[in-house]
C-alpha cells in the first residue's frame, strides 16, 4: 500500500503538540484498514525519518446533538501515535 494511501492527515491538537514537544511523537490519522508496519513504513517513506514504535487506536463512531434537529453521527478513524527517533524530526507547515 502506497503511503499516500495509509497516512491521511496530521492530528494537531493540544495534547498531541505537548506530545511532540516533550516525547518526540507525532499523531496522524491513518487509513482504517493500515496495521503498524503499514503506518511505520509510510512514516519512514514520506518523512525520512528513523520510527522507534507506532501505537494504534481506533475511535468508535458516536452520536451528536444538533442545534434544533434530529440527532446526528460523527464517523469513526482510526490514528497513529508514532514515536520518532531522538534527532529526526517533523515539520507539519512548512513554509507557513
Amino acid at each position: 500500500m502506497d503511503y499516500t494511501h495509509v497516512l491521511i492527515r496530521p492530528v494537531v491538537t493540544e495534547k498531541s503538540t505537548a506530545l511532540k514537544d516533550a516525547t518526540n511523537k507525532v499523531v496522524f490519522q491513518v487509513s482504517g484498514c493500515a496495521n503498524k508496519i503499514e503506518v511505520k513504513r509510510a512514516v519512514e517513506e514520506a518523512f525520512n525519518v528513523r520510527v522507534l514504535s507506532v501505537n494504534v487506536v481506533k475511535s468508535k463512531a458516536r452520536a451528536k446533538k444538533r442545534f434544533g434537529r434530529s440527532m446526528g453521527t460523527v464517523s469513526g478513524y482510526k490514528k497513529a501515535y508514532i514515536q520518532i527517533a531522538p534527532g529526526d524530526k517533523i515539520d507539519y507547515f512548512e513554509g507557513v
